[in-house]
């Protein structure tokens, strides 16, 4: 349990398989109704309880070959097992959906609970693969604070608002390949703010 660096890819797929396969089976059970004890679930609980499953399963693959869970990666495992579970023994599919709305919310906190302390938690996750200056990283955790909140707001406008069909749609494609653009949209700013290549902060980039 000393911490070993899990390959790209397979951690890429241990954090995004349960989202495509939550989409992949969705796609089969959406129509279908399931008796149970009892009770009657629609294919979307059904497909929700597989997805809090492989969850559970995912991260302690995760945690087995690292020694450890990220706070993210944590809070994320809490939500989804609480939100999920919810759903799952009330019947009920609005607690899933609000997931992503509390998971983004609880970031968006806890990067601003921070900052607000004069440190940038996000440098924390994501200084190994991006070297930046101090201020480089505060202005960078704002900027994320401040995404997140707006996935939260997204999620619940989206919800609300459309069947669940399409904010499986969302959840799955949007809300996974947003960071990514975000990130991308950032490029101005961490070029500005990069370490020199001896990895010392530059008082001119400043």
């Amino acid at each position: 349990m000393s911490g070993k660096k899990t390959n790209t890819w397979v951690k890429l797929g241990l954090e995004l398989g349960p989202i495509i396969l939550f989409f992949l089976v969705f796609g089969r059970l959406k129509d279908k109704t399931f008796h149970i004890f009892g009770t009657d679930y629609s294919g979307f609980i059904v497909t929700t309880a597989l997805f809090v499953g492989l969850i559970l399963v995912t991260s302690a693959i995760l945690w087995r070959i690292e020694g450890r869970l990220s706070v993210m990666q944590m809070v994320t495992l809490v939500i989804v097992v609480v939100m999920g579970g919810l759903s799952i023994w009330l019947n009920d599919e609005h607690f899933i959906k609000m997931k992503p709305t509390f998971i983004y919310t609880v970031f968006a906190g806890l990067l601003m609970l921070g900052l607000l302390r004069g440190q940038s938690y996000l440098r924390t996750v994501m200084e190994e693969g991006l070297p930046l200056t101090p201020e480089g990283w505060m202005k960078l955790t704002w900027r994320f604070a401040f995404f997140f909140l707006g996935l939260a707001v997204a999620n619940e406008l989206v919800w609300r608002n459309v069947s669940t069909e399409h904010w499986v749609t969302f959840k799955t494609f949007a809300l996974t390949l947003a960071p990514i653009a975000f990130i991308a949209s950032q490029y101005r700013l961490i070029q500005r703010f990069a370490l020199p290549e001896d990895g010392s902060p530059d008082d001119d980039a400043n």
